[in-house]
């Protein structure tokens, strides 16, 4: 189906336990990537609650990029993420362990991208923690790449005052590079205190999903912890469901929009050659 970016602002707004959640909630087989340039492989420290050690990851393809053998070695860099409860098979592509190896990413990322894209045709998708934006080693080529990149941002105040240049300069950033993917937010925390469309207003962008606010389900995610009573059925668990439904939704909208444009401009040429 397609590689989705998921990024933040400014804080910790919820993307990585997000990013899980979502791979946990995924449809079809999955691969959820660790492209965040801080390092230390939050996933495997939260919720696997540092019970595997990181084998191959991110570095390994930087390495491999030097022979021009990144789509080949991926597979061997990616770890499967159990839950039994699932029907497809997900996976992990741990990230990098430490900062200062950010700089060795700065060339895999376009690489990678095309990568990415090629699971397409084997029926697989991804789904990428981006991180912070403006990072050193940050995954802009994944970000300006993807069928849909989502801002997420909380509700409140601090949270849209620290995304509201960052949401202009996504915008910007794929408007003029041409970008054929979707951009949108994805809001944690819907009306603490602000509602989705006071959102959207003030940081020029459509909210495509939100996630419910459920401390105690999302420490499932992101430390770990045990599952609370009932947790099939939480806030937190069914939001996940319905923003993986309007991610699909918006990404098929997005192609069916960018695919009319396309044949328009193949008939132009075709024409000119006539």
């Amino acid at each position: 189906m397609a590689l989705i970016v998921l990024t933040s602002a400014s804080g910790s707004p919820g993307a990585t336990t997000t990013a899980v959640g979502l791979a946990l909630a995924w449809p079809r087989p999955v691969v959820l990537v660790e492209a965040d340039p801080t390092g230390g492989s939050p996933i495997l420290a939260g919720y696997f609650r540092g019970t595997i050690a990181p084998g191959r990851g991110l570095i390994d393809l930087a390495l491999a990029h030097r022979d021009d053998h990144v789509e080949a070695a991926l597979p061997g860099t990616l770890m499967p993420i159990p839950d039994p409860a699932r029907e497809h098979e997900a996976w992990l592509l741990p990230g990098i362990r430490s900062h200062a190896q950010a700089r060795s990413l700065t060339h895999v990322w376009e690489p990678l991208r095309h990568a990415f894209h090629a699971l397409e045709r084997t029926g697989q998708d991804v789904i990428v923690d981006a991180g912070r934006l403006g990072l050193t080693g940050s995954p802009e080529p994944l970000i300006r790449g993807a069928d849909l990149t989502l801002l997420t941002v909380r509700t409140d105040l601090v949270s849209l005052s620290g995304a509201k240049s960052w949401a202009q300069t996504l915008r910007e950033d794929l408007e003029t590079g041409g970008a054929s993917g979707a951009l949108g937010l994805l809001l944690v925390g819907d009306k603490r205190p602000y509602a989705a469309a006071d959102v959207a207003k003030v940081l020029g962008l459509p909210v495509v999903a939100g996630i419910a606010w459920d401390p105690a389900a999302a420490a499932v995610l992101s430390h770990g912890a045990p599952p609370p009573r009932r947790f099939e059925s939480s806030p937190l668990v069914r939001s996940l469901r319905a923003a993986r439904a309007a991610i699909e939704a918006t990404i098929t909208a997005s192609r069916a929009t960018v695919a009319p444009a396309s044949h328009v401009h193949d008939d132009a040429v075709e024409g000119v050659a006539r």
